[in-house]
């Protein structure tokens, strides 16, 4: 019978396990599965072959980046950011009137640029800053307020 690895009953050894791997990056394994997602998605709709859900996850990704920038990780123009606002705004306009989900030659290079910043933060940015992102996406979908929340700095 296989031996169970010992570790402290100690629930403070298992919360500075915890807040240690917080500090870590993302495994490589983790990080490379969800860089892979965005660019199959902005890939498609490089080629005109898209969707919605293409459309929502490179939109996704470029708000996980401006929050990830926004806690020290990466860099993001407000310019850059607000033009692929606008880009991604017309691609589901056009979307949904056309049933056409794509972004222009011009579109996709702004997007690229935010993959490739993404893929920069998914390797070396903390888990804590990329679990605080994530949460903020998540109320920002729900609509409930999805600003940073003040972190107790040591």
């Amino acid at each position: 019978m296989a031996k169970t690895i010992p570790f402290s009953g100690n629930t403070q050894a298992a919360r500075a396990r915890a807040a240690k791997a917080m500090l870590l990056p993302l495994p490589r394994d983790t990080a490379e599965g969800l860089a892979l997602q965005v660019h199959l998605a902005l890939d498609a709709l490089r080629r005109g072959k898209g969707s919605v859900s293409a459309a929502q996850t490179v939109t996704q990704a470029m708000l996980l980046v401006a929050f990830i920038v926004e806690a020290g990780y990466g860099t993001l123009t407000s310019e850059a950011l607000r033009t692929a606002d606008a880009l991604s705004a017309a691609c589901f306009e056009r979307g949904r009137a056309t049933g056409e989900w794509m972004l222009d030659r011009a579109g996709y290079d702004v997007f690229a640029a935010i993959v490739t910043v993404y893929d920069f933060q998914l390797q070396k940015a903390p888990m804590w800053a990329i679990t605080e992102a994530s949460d903020r996406l998540d109320r920002f979908t729900a609509g409930e307020p999805y600003h940073a929340v003040n972190r107790k700095r040591a």
